[in-house]
């Protein structure tokens, strides 16, 4: 079987992040959606609700599953028995950092292979930095995120 994990804090999830599960699902048997616990950094929303998202937006779908984890990623990955590690990329400045975690990743398990993905042009500019920030001001960022996103921000 082929397992993936998509680690990333997805906070909030965008259309972006909806993009590249939809591209990777033909290449995948199971896509572990994994929402990265970090004490150092104040999340907008709670892991709970970020998982809640995606089981709502992929509900019926059985290939896809979130979860929250801590830690390294490849260790995860292992407890899970994860060979890939998905990433998706918007410009050239995220592949570099994201190749330098991708070698790093190598390092620590050789048999987990990093795969990128590059984000539809219509996404690039949509980035949970921007998103968070148009929230936190007022503003509307529903052209940037999934409907069942939009439904519970307006609960």
């Amino acid at each position: 079987m082929r397992i993936c994990l998509f680690p990333g804090t997805f906070d909030p999830v965008t259309l972006g992040h909806i993009d590249i599960i939809d591209r990777a699902l033909p290449l995948f048997d199971k896509i572990y959606v994994g929402i990265g616990v970090n004490s150092s950094k104040q999340p907008m929303f709670s892991a709970e609700q970020r998982m809640q998202w995606f089981k709502e937006i992929y509900k019926g779908n059985t290939k896809i599953e979130s979860v929250a984890f801590d830690g390294l990623t490849v260790d995860y990955c292992k407890k899970i028995g994860a060979k890939f590690i998905l990433r998706g990329i918007r410009f050239v400045s995220d592949f570099e950092y994201e190749k330098t975690i991708a070698d790093a990743n190598r390092t620590l398990d050789k048999s987990i292979e990093t795969i990128f993905l590059t984000g539809e042009p219509k996404y690039t500019s949509v980035a949970s930095t921007i998103v968070r920030d148009i929230l936190k001001n007022g503003g509307d960022a529903s052209p940037f995120l999934p409907e069942a996103v939009i439904k519970s921000l307006k609960k």
